[in-house]
């Protein structure tokens, strides 16, 4: 066992692919002097927009097929009907698999990682905890170790940040708000951090960006009422008013990168594990300013993806769950970013307290600005 540990955006998913591409050319070269020459190895990962982009890297490299990639159930169900085991197994974003059986996606047993390992010879996983966000992928640190623990295990922890650009003050405010903190505003600094007041500007801000730098969208938190059937549904905070992704499973390019989505509002689902050069982000209903506590309050009535709460049976405090699961999706979305972070607040309360950080953190830089210039 290989287990690759790292927050979003240390670069996890690139190490995974590098690893693979590279061990899958070993195994099909001509000359079988690789130790690596005819193994059977797969990546496997657990979310349908990466597994695009997996395909699609593949017709880059001509020893690279689709078939090296697949979703866990489908390899699971496929391997244990043939009676086979692969050599080197890669699972990114271990954090998705699931924990229980879940027969509307055919997956009888209990746990993805459990059978995944017993189908490998070695097995390659990358896993964050703080990336947790259903019920039904319920991962902890005991559990994960219950399931490794028993094998020879090599464990890497990943801990330089590639995808924010940004010094430590920004992911630390980040880290603290997800934590249900607000700490004062990051200093100004080439990433650019900042809130507004209207999310109407801050949507025709990014889209000056977007068209500028490309890869800038709009996310959400899943405080909006969205279902699969088909139709548009629709975000709207004041002058705002903004479809959610559309479900086009057929697109070959992921959500992120296509360019129309510039059009949507995207959702943790479907920008998890990926890069995006500018974010707007709308914190929902959901996220409340608490002023006993001068941070953040979770309102988890407000949240409406019930589909991340179904399936608590086994859950000791099922409530604390949902409300680590709502601080995970939000610290995904707010580290999709290289380049800028964009934040607009639906509760009046916190976007005053926000837009009030803001203004103090101007105040300093205006002020130390000042003061560096030299009189006469």
């Amino acid at each position: 066992m290989f287990l690759i540990e790292g927050d979003a955006g240390t670069g996890k998913s690139i190490v995974l692919n590098s690893i693979f591409n590279e061990i899958q050319l070993l195994s099909r070269q001509k000359e079988k002097k690789s130790p690596f020459y005819g193994m059977q190895n797969y990546l496997v990962v657990n979310h349908p927009e990466m597994m695009k982009l997996y395909k699609n890297i593949s017709e880059q490299f001509s020893y690279l097929k689709k078939k090296d990639f697949e979703r866990p159930t489908t390899f699971i169900n496929r391997m244990r009907k043939a009676g086979k085991t692969a050599d080197i197994l890669f699972i990114d974003e271990a954090h998705l698999l699931l924990t229980r059986s879940d027969k509307y996606n055919h997956f009888e047993q209990d746990n993805h990682l459990e059978e995944l390992i017993q189908l490998s010879r070695i097995t390659v996983i990358v896993f964050d905890e703080k990336q947790v966000l259903k019920f039904k992928s319920c991962w902890n640190r005991e559990l994960l170790q219950k399931l490794v623990g028993s094998y020879p295990v090599q464990t890497y922890h990943l801990t330089q940040q590639f995808r924010v650009q940004a010094h430590a003050d920004v992911q630390d405010w980040i880290s603290a708000f997800c934590h249900k903190i607000i700490q004062p505003m990051p200093a100004k600094q080439t990433f650019d951090f900042r809130f507004f007041d209207d999310a109407q500007s801050l949507y025709d801000f990014l889209c000056s960006r977007n068209a500028e730098y490309g890869l800038s969208r709009m996310l959400a938190t899943y405080d909006y009422p969205y279902r699969l059937d088909g139709q548009d549904h629709f975000i709207q905070e004041g002058r705002f008013y903004l479809r959610w992704d559309r479900s086009k499973p057929d697109e070959k390019l992921p959500w992120a990168e296509r360019p129309d989505t510039i059009d949507e509002v995207g959702s943790v689902y479907t920008v998890q594990g990926f890069d995006l050069n500018y974010v707007g982000l709308i914190l929902g209903p959901s996220v409340l300013y608490d002023a006993a506590t001068d941070g953040i309050r979770i309102d988890i009535s407000k949240y409406e993806d019930g589909a991340a709460f179904a399936g608590r049976d086994g859950l000791t405090d099922p409530e604390s769950v949902k409300e680590r699961i709502m601080l995970n999706a939000m610290n995904v979305l707010m580290t999709r970013a290289v380049h800028g972070l964009y934040i607009y607040a639906h509760d009046p309360a916190l976007r005053r307290k926000l837009m009030e950080i803001q203004a103090e953190r101007d105040y300093a830089s205006s002020r130390a600005t000042k003061s560096s210039v030299p009189e006469g």
